[in-house]
């Protein structure tokens, strides 16, 4: 007696591996039509040593300044951890406004805010949901530094300025995954609310937005720490977040300095992937 035949499939490994083989080839041919080469790598005059330099001092990154500091400057420990409370509330600014815009363009963004509505005509419904997915789109295309470019040169140079350049891209980008986490999430819940007689917002908020959550709780803290890093480039346009005194000690060539205010990033990013991963176990042991 044979067993079950097996079943043949049009791709060894499945659609997903063929799909991901296309894009590792799109990428080859890319690397190939932009002419990209190894060689390119090699230091011109004078880099080689440059790049030792900078990386001879990630062993010792200096504690004081390495030329004399204008009067009055502070300590370079200090000056690196009051640089780092800046970026970090940059940061934390632009998050509260990207999580805002993430869950009201994310819900209409969502199917599933739209199904069961008995309140619009499908037409209606289809139209702003395609909208708002058009509108998140727009604003998570355009990468942060763009924006800062466009509003620094439209308000000038201000705190609003680079906390909206944030916001705008991270608020599209959350509302788009927000609303696919929405979508992805057990239905087991929502379908029993479903069956009782719930309404479509009743489902909504207590069926599957529950389900959700941990999961859209845990990109949140993940995109918090993007922003760090975005807060710190920030200082490239002269915010004095931790990027401006990178920049500033490299281009003087200081590279102790730099790797001082590197490791302060580093060691920032670390607390908080500590901290958001704590709150992500409780989320999870509470779902």
């Amino acid at each position: 007696m044979t067993g079950p035949e097996p079943i043949s499939r049009p791709f060894p490994l499945g659609w997903r591996s063929l799909v991901l083989f296309s894009l590792l080839g799109v990428g080859l041919v890319s690397w190939f039509s932009l002419g990209i080469h190894f060689e390119d790598l090699v230091p011109g005059e004078g880099g080689g040593k440059v790049v030792i330099d900078f990386f001879s001092q990630a062993v010792q990154p200096a504690l004081d300044y390495e030329s004399e500091a204008p009067l009055g400057t502070d300590p370079l420990l200090l000056q690196a951890a009051k640089a780092a409370w800046r970026t970090l509330v940059f940061a934390a600014a632009a998050m509260m406004l990207s999580l805002v815009v993430g869950f009201l363009l994310g819900f209409p963004a969502s199917t599933s805010w739209w199904s069961g509505n008995p309140y619009l005509p499908k037409a209606v419904a289809s139209t702003l949901y395609g909208g708002t997915r058009i509108l998140i789109t727009l604003m998570r295309s355009v990468h942060e530094l763009l924006w800062a470019v466009l509003f620094l040169s439209a308000f000038g140079f201000n705190t609003f300025s680079a906390v909206i350049a944030i916001s705008i891209p991270y608020g599209g980008t959350l509302a788009k995954i927000f609303s696919e986490m929405i979508d992805e999430a057990p239905r087991n819940a929502s379908g029993a609310l479903r069956m009782a007689g719930g309404s479509g917002l009743q489902v909504f908020f207590f069926g599957l937005l529950p389900r959700a959550l941990p999961d859209m709780m845990a990109y949140a803290f993940y995109r918090f720490e993007c922003a760090v890093r975005s807060s710190a480039i920030l200082g490239f346009f002269g915010y004095q977040t931790l990027g401006y005194f990178i920049r500033g000690s490299f281009d003087n060539l200081h590279f102790g300095e730099v790797w001082t205010y590197l490791y302060t990033l580093f060691f920032l990013v670390f607390i908080l992937d500590a901290w958001s991963g704590a709150l992500r176990k409780r989320f999870l042991a509470y779902e």
